[in-house]
């Protein structure tokens, strides 16, 4: 039984590191991009089927932003640059 119980230990464990490893990019709400560039960026950079892409952009309207993808930071990283690089205001947190 101690065998088992201290298994159970190990593998909660490793999931909560791989919770906390977890970041979001997070798009911010602009008076300078349009709906339908900031869902064209979406698909394009982060692979957003394109109802989620219109959703996003939706909710960046209205809350002001948005989660837009959850990962690594090193998997966040080149997407948030190219989204910069598109004008958009980002942030990885």
């Amino acid at each position: 039984m101690r065998n088992a119980t201290h298994f159970l230990e190990e593998e909660d464990s490793d999931t909560l590191l791989l919770e906390v490893d977890q970041r979001h990019l997070v798009v911010f709400n602009d008076d300078v991009n349009t709906f339908d560039d900031v869902i064209r960026w979406l698909i394009e950079i982060c692979n957003h089927e394109t109802l989620q892409a219109e959703q996003c952009a939706l909710i960046v309207h209205h809350n002001g932003k948005c989660s837009v993808k959850t990962g690594s930071f090193d998997e966040l990283q080149p997407r948030a640059v190219a989204l910069l690089d598109r004008g958009l205001s980002v942030e990885i947190m």
